[in-house]
């Protein structure tokens, strides 16, 4: 069972103050894949700030996020291409001049892009310069390190403070839903290899974009990793009793599952099997019904 966390203290667009270099401003965007909003974090103190996650093109976000900034916002960081992320970019840069830094543009064009969840891809987001991983942007005090974490989305990207021992998750790790992973911008097998990777380090703590902290992170990291098996095993299963549909799979595994999430289900059982049709151990066929090879 994974350990999450769905209830924590905030109000809509003041400021919490996580730790000595984090704060924490909540978008009023809540949703079934957004949980509770975005948060958008300011990283640094009164001699400089890395903004994170900027959220959706809201001015009272925006508003309530320069107000809630310990010093001058020296830089803005997207995890991914996401409009709850990223849609109010442009806004915040222009108010603050502040270099806008990323993975890339989204992976897919509109025709090919995953389906739309909530506010869906920011097809127009250019950033200013690109972050690759292991590269960091700093400000006296504090310093976040990319780290390359695909999966959700090609373009996603983790940042590490090594000041504190934090990790910003964006939407690769969050305490209160596993994360969807929607094909084509999604990929399952690249999923698990971040997740992977991320187990491999020594964060004390994640911030994710939605949600509250995850105060105990590695185990965590390994929940996730044991459901993300145990659903796959769980789709092959039926499979093994004849050729089938993601959407079809889904109320056999997901008992009980809201009528509204069900499409992101389905986009995450595809991934799955996507993945197997890879390694060949089952196929698609042109209706999109799946098999055992």
């Amino acid at each position: 069972m994974i350990p999450f966390i769905r209830e924590f203290e905030f109000a809509y667009g003041k400021p919490d103050r996580l730790s000595p270099l984090v704060r924490r401003v909540i978008a009023n965007n809540p949703g079934p894949f957004t949980f509770t909003g975005t948060g958008t974090y300011l990283v640094g103190d009164s001699r400089g700030v890395i903004l994170l996650d900027p959220g959706p093109d809201d001015p009272a976000h925006a508003e309530a996020v320069l107000a809630a900034a310990p010093g001058p916002i020296r830089h803005i960081l997207v995890t991914h291409t996401h409009r709850d992320h990223c849609a109010g970019t442009r806004r915040l840069a222009t108010r603050t001049g502040a270099p806008v830094r990323a993975f890339g543009a989204h992976p897919s064009p509109p025709a090919r892009a995953a389906p739309a969840l909530d506010e869906g891809a920011d097809f127009a987001f250019e950033p200013d310069g690109i972050l690759l991983d292991g590269e960091s942007v700093t400000v006296p005090g504090a310093a976040l390190k990319a780290v390359h974490t695909p999966g959700h989305i090609g373009n996603h990207l983790c940042f590490a403070l090594e000041e504190e021992r934090a990790l910003f998750t964006g939407d690769h790790v969050m305490g209160w839903a596993t994360t969807v992973i929607a094909p084509p911008d999604g990929d399952m097998d690249a999923y698990m290899a971040s997740l992977e990777r991320l187990r491999l380090r020594d964060e004390r703590i994640y911030y994710p974009t939605h949600g509250a902290p995850i105060e105990d992170p590695l185990p965590f990291v390994e929940a996730v990793q044991n459901h993300r098996r145990a659903r796959d095993a769980a789709f092959l299963a039926v499979l093994a009793s004849g050729p089938a549909s993601a959407g079809e799979i889904v109320p056999q595994v997901y008992e009980g599952l809201d009528a509204a999430l069900r499409p992101a289900a389905a986009l995450n059982v595809a991934a799955h099997l996507d993945a197997h049709v890879k390694r060949g151990r089952a196929s698609k066929d042109s209706a999109g019904r799946y098999s055992l090879a």
